[in-house]
């Protein structure tokens, strides 16, 4: 079945049928960001090297040639197990997973079967207020293949065959199917990208492939224990789609079950611009790819001195920073959540929180905290939204924010002020407080000449002033409108206020 979905058909998938459990299970694979590949020397990093410049004999799967481990991927790859709650066993090795593709130089690729780097583990996330627990089945290490390019131009279709790619280290985390709705999917898969990204290890940029998932999904009536047959999705490229493709595969599989129609276990394609899952290829089991232990590579054995050192280096992850934050800062969960759910934007928050250091008190820190956190979330990440930027690459240092909300505390400029020098910063990476100086933007707290202001306010206004007299409160907004309005929004209004309610007083 491959029709296409329309916008009342997604409405209509996004609720899954009250007769039928969803179960999924995720195997994500994550390039490893080391600066050479797997078992040779050759770069890690192809993202704009020339097709085929990045490779070498080792690579490329000529006969004779020996691989050697990347030690920094071993370490990689303990390191995120143990993040994810895994065991780590002192004894592991490497097989040859044998299939033939064309981007598969050597005939079989260098993985993990039986004894992989780290077992029985797990990933915890929150839904709906309730602490949802994921079983992680095992985190492994293999080769990354190459990559088909399909050229079609002139009508004379073309594959061309980039090997760059090939033997790049790649660690796949393979999840126990105990998700049981494509949110959850989706929610686990964004919450293991920020634990990578947290630990280093990852960009975690699926829009680059750098972070690829593999979902199995199948569907049974609900009460069943036996597992439906499964289905695999491939060519999802970001949270989103990974939802969407699950929720499509899940009503795909109940309409064919419904219809008396069996599930095939097979791979299918995720096709983004048509909302659709496609079939791919019959999906192969594990005896299909003949593993059996690689020749050329010794065991490995990883000693408890050696687990015992990479944990003491490990950093401080997403759930311990929360927690943190909202002890030390005096944060919402809800902003803390916000500023957490990625390294980049916690670090700017903590960055910009240093500058003011030494705070006078703890309440002190903890205001300055929350008015970080006001900017950072309000008005910077709209921006950055809006012109899809990551926090790292625009043009508001930690500097510059925290030299902002100085000028804001100082008086010198007004919130709304604050947000027109935000803008021009933004724009140009110029400082705020150049920008105050060569505009000239600030607010205006020269008692004297706002006491004139008042005056000539009382005086134009004579209908305001009686309905003050007369007991209404809204008249004193109306003249205080009238103030900022005369000084071009430069004066202080808690200076005009006491200045205007004395006034008025005795009029």
């Amino acid at each position: 079945m491959t029709t296409t979905a329309t916008p009342e058909t997604e409405t209509m998938m996004t609720a899954i049928s009250a007769d039928y459990e969803v179960v999924i299970g995720l195997e994500v694979h994550s390039q490893l960001l080391t600066a050479s590949k797997m078992f040779c020397r050759c770069p890690a990093n192809y993202a704009h090297a020339a097709p085929n410049s990045h490779c070498c004999p080792i690579c490329m799967g000529f006969p004779g040639v020996l691989p050697v481990i990347n030690h920094q991927a071993v370490e990689y790859t303990i390191m995120t197990a143990l993040a994810l709650n895994c065991e780590i066993p002192e004894f592991s090795k490497f097989d040859r997973k044998n299939y033939f593709y064309p981007d598969l130089p050597k005939g079989y690729q260098i993985s993990q079967y039986d004894i992989p780097l780290s077992r029985n583990g797990y990933l915890t996330f929150t839904l709906n207020g309730q602490e949802k627990r994921v079983g992680i089945t095992r985190v492994h290490l293999e080769e990354d293949t190459g990559r088909l390019i399909h050229l079609s131009e002139g009508g004379d279709p073309r594959t061309l065959v980039d090997l760059n790619r090939a033997g790049v280290p790649l660690m796949e985390i393979v999840s126990e199917p105990d998700m049981r709705s494509p949110e959850e999917a989706r929610l686990y898969m964004e919450k293991l990208r920020s634990i990578l990204v947290y630990l280093g290890v990852s960009s975690g940029k699926m829009e680059e492939a750098a972070l690829r998932c593999d979902a199995n999904i199948s569907v049974r009536q609900r009460g069943e224990t036996k597992f439906g047959v499964k289905t695999e999705i491939k060519n999802m490229n970001s949270f989103r789609a990974v939802e969407r493709a699950l929720t499509y595969e899940a009503r795909r599989q109940i309409e064919e079950l419904q219809a008396g129609r069996r599930i095939v276990q097979a791979t299918r394609g995720w096709v983004e611009e048509r909302g659709i899952t496609v079939l791919q290829r019959v999906k192969e089991d594990a005896d299909d790819y003949r593993y059996f232990p690689e020749p050329d590579l010794p065991p490995l054995v990883v000693s408890r001195a050696w687990v015992a050192e990479i944990r003491e280096r490990m950093p401080e992850l997403p759930d311990a920073k929360r927690t943190r934050f909202v002890a030390q800062y005096g944060l919402s969960a809800y902003d803390a959540d916000q500023l957490t759910a990625d390294r980049a934007w916690a670090d700017f928050f903590e960055q910009t929180l240093k500058i003011g250091q030494p705070y006078a008190d703890d309440a002190a820190m903890q205001a300055r905290a929350k008015a970080v956190a006001n900017w950072e979330l309000g008005d910077l990440r709209a921006r950055l939204n809006t012109d899809a930027i990551d926090i790292t690459a625009n043009k508001i240092t930690p500097e510059s924010l925290a030299e902002l909300i100085t000028l804001i505390e100082r008086g010198t400029i007004s919130g709304k002020q604050a947000k027109e020098v935000l803008e021009k910063a933004y724009a140009s990476g110029e400082r705020p407080d150049a920008i105050v100086a060569r505009e000239g933007i600030s607010q205006l707290s020269d008692a004297g000449e706002l006491e004139g202001i008042v005056e000539e306010v009382i005086a134009a206004n004579p209908k305001a002033v009686e309905d003050y007299r007369a007991g209404k409160a809204a008249s004193l907004q109306f003249l205080m409108g009238q103030v900022m309005k005369r000084s071009k929004g430069r004066a202080r209004p808690d200076i005009v206020t006491p200045l205007l309610e004395k006034r008025l007083q005795q009029a």
